[in-house]
């Protein structure tokens, strides 16, 4: 069950995102789903290896190199899912940050 709610509520952030971000279109409900679940997948199995590959460039920097990895992730999960597309890579770097923010919220209000 708390998959399923987690998945929801990263459609419903992705959706917000693709409205609040120019150079970020979710077209409809279908396409958040499917995005969220993209994005997780890569979450889940690339991001570990290029935070471990990057991890030296993420210490120098203090960690803020870490968005550049979650952007990257956002725009593979946009590659492979159609009706969510991210125009180009200052979009997505945009994308994560607000993703990652709203995550944080969402987090802090509602203890998922």
């Amino acid at each position: 069950m708390g998959f399923i709610i987690h998945t929801l509520v990263s459609a419903g952030l992705l959706y917000i995102i693709g409205r609040l971000i120019d150079g970020v279109e979710v077209r409809d409900g279908k396409a958040a789903i499917f995005g969220a679940l993209g994005l997780g997948l890569a979450n889940a199995f690339v991001r570990p290896i290029l935070i471990k590959l990057t991890l030296p460039i993420t210490v120098i920097t203090l960690g803020l190199f870490a968005f550049v990895v979650n952007a990257l992730m956002i725009m593979l999960a946009a590659a492979f899912v159609d009706g969510f597309e991210v125009d180009d890579f200052p979009s997505a770097l945009w994308a994560a940050l607000a993703l990652g923010v709203m995550n944080f919220l969402v987090a802090m209000f509602f203890g998922l």
